[in-house]
């Protein structure tokens, strides 16, 4: 067993390495393989542009698959440009980095909201970009990891996917999940970070108010509330001695999806904080590959 974990951390220092690790992940990559279409918009809200960025391959040979990137940054930072998405997963795949609404704009749902009305507009949109309608994955890092993957296990969850954008009779369902070190669990948080944790949390913010005292709100914010047999292939990923996101949500995480029956990979980054190295990435484009370009991606929901 992995030893408890007893430094307080401040709300201050959650977000600020929340906010450092999403700016490092989104580094810059040379673009060679793609062509980029920035700023599409994908939704509007009362007068607010919801836009995201689109990396297509240069030379497609058919339709293909599509990786939804959604960038971390405690939800209250961070932008879908640059990221290191596009680069790590090379020319087999289009990737659309997504914006949505910061904690400081609008509380919770809109984020989750904004992401399935980006997932809706890309597959309503599937023949004018090349896409295959049939083979979406999701990948994000920390607040984006906790996105993706209430993504992959909330599809169809009527509070949850709004009505945002002009595609509301596409599906917002996604083949396959790689999570990297997103909170799965907030009415577990407080605990595993330290009950001398100070307040608010970046997710107190984002809900607009403590775990603790919003039960409802938080289980409806928390990924592992929603899992189910229907639920895509998960692949997880977290640094084992990451101080802002407890590595026991992973843990916790991807138990409870075995258990439901779904398949799910778990990657321990032994000494890693709250991020990790691009080295490590090594399992993302195997697993996307998998099950998206092997022809095992499961039917839309």
């Amino acid at each position: 067993m992995r030893r408890s974990r007893t430094q307080a951390w401040s709300a201050g220092a959650l977000a600020l390495a929340a906010i450092a690790t999403a700016v490092w992940l989104s580094g810059a990559q040379p673009q060679a393989d793609h062509r980029v279409l920035r700023n599409i918009e994908y939704a509007n809200v009362d007068g607010v542009s919801l836009q995201l960025d689109l990396y297509l391959p240069r030379s497609p040979n058919a339709p293909v698959p599509l990786i939804l990137w959604v960038h971390g940054g405690a939800w209250r930072a961070g932008d879908k440009a640059p990221t290191r998405a596009p680069g790590t997963l090379g020319d087999a795949y289009a990737v659309a980095s997504v914006n949505y609404r910061l904690s400081d704009e609008a509380l919770f749902p809109a984020q989750i909201h904004d992401v399935k009305a980006a997932v809706r507009f890309l597959r309503g949109n599937a023949d004018r970009f090349g896409l295959d309608p049939d083979r979406f994955g999701a990948w994000g890092s920390s607040a984006g990891g906790h996105l993706v993957a209430l993504l992959g296990t909330s599809c169809g969850v009527p509070e949850l996917e709004g009505n945002l954008g002009d595609h509301l009779d596409q599906s917002s369902c996604v083949q396959a999940v790689c999570d990297f070190y997103g909170p799965s669990n907030f009415a577990t948080l407080l605990e595993q970070r330290g009950e001398e944790t100070r307040r608010p949390m970046p997710e107190d913010q984002l809900i607009g108010g403590s775990v603790e005292e919003n039960v409802e709100l938080a289980t409806l914010a928390s990924p592992a509330a929603y899992i189910d047999p229907t639920d895509p292939p998960f692949l997880i990923m977290h640094g084992s001695d990451d101080p802002t996101v407890p590595v026991e949500q992973s843990i916790a995480f991807h138990g409870a999806l075995l258990l439901a029956g779904i398949e799910s990979t778990l990657v321990l980054i032994e000494g890693a904080a709250h991020g990790f190295p691009s080295t490590e990435f090594g399992p993302v484009r195997p697993f996307f590959d998998r099950h998206l370009l092997d022809g095992s991606s499961s039917p839309i929901g």
